[in-house]
């Protein structure tokens, strides 16, 4: 079973490992199934999911029929104003099957002109508020990707009192001496602020390499954006890294392939950090950062 943990302000007690439903996006059926009896079997008590990830909420929708309470909730809108994030949040409700999330985020909220209209007049924000008034949601987070987003999510808690964030973090991106001081200095706000703290791309191993890559043998085919760890050790230093550290949240990659290693490495106990085995894994896999700052800044 994975540990559990006070998941910041909202006082539900999270799993350590949070499914991410990305990697439903263009799933089966009965991928679904056999990735709620792996999540089930482990006691995975939050689920992040997001309108935009295809068919995701609707292979979830089952999972919550007559269980609706088990589940910790969390979806996302990638709508700037009010009309777009309400738009979304009630397409989100229908397609779940149920009438409230645990969670709302903004998703992706990286771009300044994006961040203007968000918090801005009919913006977002305001359509969040609203539905939280409503009960609706019970909690309202901001997301986001690149090298930018630890700096971005420090200007969105100053300016509304988010309850959650999500951002990368892994050791391979933590070597970008800006980006661990951002990192940082967010991850240190946060848990002031009593602000629970969701990491992604924790075994992110490279983006794709092989343009060709989709024609490749039904084992590995793209299922996310970019290539994650396979190598069991590796991932076993990857999890640990992130659950090694107070208050954060480790989101399941979206390549489900890799889910039973990942939640394998999450249910034993976490090894103390070796910085001399992290440094050889990035070394011996040739792990590379996922975002630049410049061409692959974009995911």
């Amino acid at each position: 079973m994975i540990k559990t943990l006070s998941f910041g302000r909202t006082g539900h007690e999270s799993t350590r490992v949070i499914f991410g439903a990305a990697g439903l996006s263009n799933a089966t059926g009965d991928i679904a199934d056999s990735v709620y009896s792996l999540i089930e079997s482990y006691g995975i008590n939050h689920i992040d999911t997001a309108r935009s990830y295809g068919d995701a909420e609707l292979l979830i929708a089952p999972w919550l029929k007559n269980q609706r309470s088990k589940f910790f909730l969390a979806s996302k809108t990638l709508a700037r104003d009010s009309y777009g994030a309400r738009r979304d949040l009630e397409q989100s409700l229908t397609r779940l099957g149920t009438d409230h999330l645990d969670l709302l985020q903004l998703h992706d909220l990286v771009e300044d002109g994006d961040w203007q209209t968000a918090h801005g007049k009919s913006g977002a924000v305001e359509a969040l508020l609203k539905a939280r008034e409503e009960g609706l949601i019970s909690y309202i987070g901001v997301t986001g990707h690149g090298l930018r987003i630890p700096k971005m999510h420090l200007k969105s808690l100053e300016r509304f009192d988010f309850d959650t964030v999500l951002f990368p973090y892994n050791p391979v991106l933590l070597t970008i001496d800006t980006y661990r001081r951002d990192a940082e200095a967010l991850i240190e706000k946060c848990l002031e602020k009593n602000v629970a703290i969701q990491t992604i791309k924790s075994i992110a191993w490279r983006r794709y390499e092989n343009q060709d890559y989709d024609q490749a043998d039904e084992n590995q085919k793209r299922v996310s954006w970019y290539e994650p760890l396979s190598d069991e050790s590796a991932i076993k230093h990857a999890v640990d890294f992130i659950l090694n550290q107070p208050g954060l949240f480790l989101v399941a990659p979206s390549d489900w392939r890799q889910l039973p290693k990942v939640l394998a490495a999450a249910a034993s106990s976490p090894a103390p950090l070796d910085q001399d085995l992290i440094n050889s894994d990035i070394q011996r896999l040739g792990i590379k950062p996922l975002f630049d700052g410049k061409e692959l800044e974009k995911i």
